[in-house]
C-alpha cells in the first residue's frame, strides 16, 4: 500500500449522487475534503493531482452489507487471520466496507462467532454484523441448517448482541413464526434492523410484519429508517397470481419507500430481466445490491463450508451438497454493479443502490457512501468495462 497525506485527484467523478466528468476529489488524513466539480475547487496549495484515463471514472468504494465470506475464508468458522486477510483481498477486488454475515449453526458456534467479528468490527476491519437466522422458516431454510433453527428466542437475541460487543446491525427474521413481533420490537429497541427474509409467509403477514417494523423504527430511530428484505425472491415463495406471498408485499413496501430490498444481481440468484424490473417498479433508493458471498469467492471451483454446511461450487454456482440448494454466491460487488448495468439499470441507480443506499440503511452515511467532504476516502476507479482498476480505502492506495 501506498498512502498520501495529502492528495487530489482530477477527471471523470461520480459521488454517488451525481456526477461531474471534469471532477475533484481532495483528500487530506484519510478524509475527503472536497468532492465535486472541477470549477469549484482551488487546487493551487494542492500536490500535483492523479488524472484519471479519458475512459475511467471515480465511484464510492462499493459496500456489501450481506457477505459470509471469501478466499476460503468463512465467517461463521474461520481463524481471525484467515478472515482478516480475505477482507484485504475484497478490499483489493473494490469492495471497501463489508458487514460480516453470520449463518445459523448452533448457539456456542454463533455466540463465538459474533464475538470474533465484534472485535473485527470494533477494530474497523468490517462495519458491523449481520445475523441470517436462526430464527426463519424450515420450510424456506435455503442453505441454512434446519437442525438449529428455532421461534425467536429474545434471550438468545440479547446474548448474542451482547458477544458482539452491540456491533450488530441487522438481523434476517421469518414474520410468520411466533414471537416474530416481540423479536421486531426488541431488535429495534437495541438498534438492529429487523431483515424479513427466509420465510414461507403470506402477503398479508410480510405486510403487515413490515408495517410494525417501520412503525416501532419511526418511533425510536431515526425517522427514516426502514426494514430490509434479505436477498429479495431468495429464500421465499414466488409471486403465484392467485397466492401473490411475500416478494409481492415486500415489492410494494419497497415502492412506498418503507422497506429497502436486498438483490443479488449475480444472473445465479436472479435473471437480469428480473433485476432491471425491480428497479424500474421500486427505484434504487429503495434496493441494495449484495453479494451474499461464501468462501469461495475468488477462488476456483471445488468444496468449502458455509458455516456447519458442506457446499460444492461448479462454474461459480454454490449448491449444498445435501439439497443442491443455492448457497450463497461468488461474485464480487464490481461484478454485481457490473451485471446491474448490463441488465439495462442505468449507471446512476446502480452505483446509488452499492453505495449511497447500503450506507444510509445501515446508519453509516455519517463516514461512508458518497464522496463528499468529511467522509472516508473510500474510492474505486472502473475501467470502460467497469471492472476496477485501483481502490483507495481510507486515502490509501492499495496496490
Amino acid at each position: 500500500m501506498t498512502h498520501t497525506q495529502r492528495q487530489m485527484i482530477l477527471g471523470r467523478v461520480h459521488t454517488g449522487l451525481s456526477e461531474h466528468p471534469e471532477g475533484a476529489v481532495a483528500i487530506k488524513d484519510g478524509h475527503i475534503e472536497y468532492a465535486g466539480a472541477r470549477e469549484h475547487f482551488d487546487a493551487e496549495s494542492w500536490p500535483a493531482p492523479m488524472v484519471l484515463g479519458p475512459e475511467e471514472i471515480l465511484v464510492p468504494g462499493f459496500i456489501d452489507t450481506h457477505c459470509h465470506g471469501a478466499f476460503g475464508a468463512d465467517f461463521s468458522t474461520s481463524s481471525e487471520a484467515s478472515i482478516r486477510q480475505a477482507l484485504i483481498k475484497l478490499h483489493e477486488h473494490g469492495t471497501t466496507t463489508v458487514v460480516a454475515s453470520l449463518v445459523t449453526a448452533h448457539k456456542d458456534d454463533m455466540l463465538d462467532a459474533a464475538a470474533l467479528l465484534g472485535a473485527l468490527a470494533a477494530d474497523e476491519a468490517v462495519a458491523g454484523i449481520h445475523l441470517e437466522g436462526p430464527f426463519l422458516s424450515h420450510a424456506r431454510c435455503g442453505a441454512q441448517d434446519p437442525r438449529w433453527l428455532s421461534l425467536p428466542d429474545l434471550e438468545l437475541t440479547a446474548q448474542l448482541i451482547q458477544a458482539s460487543g452491540e456491533t450488530i446491525l441487522a438481523m434476517t427474521y421469518a414474520p410468520e413464526l411466533e414471537g416474530a413481533d416481540a423479536l421486531v420490537e426488541f431488535l429495534v429497541s437495541r438498534g438492529v434492523i429487523p431483515s424479513l427474509g427466509h420465510t414461507n409467509a403470506d402477503a398479508p403477514t410480510t405486510e403487515t410484519s413490515l408495517a410494525h417494523a417501520r412503525r416501532r423504527m419511526a418511533a425510536t430511530a431515526t425517522p427514516a429508517a426502514v426494514p430490509t428484505v434479505t436477498h429479495l425472491f431468495n429464500g421465499m415463495p414466488t409471486i403465484h397470481h392467485r397466492s401473490p406471498g411475500p416478494v409481492m408485499a415486500c415489492l410494494r413496501a419497497a415502492a412506498r419507500g418503507e422497506a429497502v430490498i436486498e438483490l443479488i444481481a449475480d444472473t445465479l440468484h436472479l435473471d437480469p430481466y428480473t433485476v432491471e424490473s425491480v428497479f424500474e417498479l421500486v427505484g434504487p433508493d429503495n434496493i441494495t445490491l449484495v453479494t451474499d458471498s461464501m468462501a469461495a469467492a475468488g477462488l476456483d471451483d471445488g468444496t468449502y463450508k458455509l458455516g456447519p454446511a458442506t457446499v460444492h461450487v461448479t462454474e461459480a454456482a454454490a449448491t449444498l451438497s445435501s439439497s443442491n440448494a443455492i448457497a450463497g454466491g461468488t461474485a464480487f460487488m464490481q461484478d454485481i454493479f457490473r451485471n446491474t448495468v448490463q441488465a439495462g439499470v442505468p449507471f446512476d441507480h446502480a452505483i446509488r443502490s452499492a453505495t449511497v443506499i447500503p450506507a444510509r440503511t445501515h446508519g453509516l452515511s455519517k463516514y461512508i457512501g458518497r464522496l463528499a467532504a468529511g467522509l472516508n476516502a473510500d474510492a474505486v476507479v472502473l475501467s470502460s468495462d467497469l471492472r476496477v482498476t485501483r481502490v483507495l480505502r481510507q486515502g490509501t492506495w492499495i496496490t
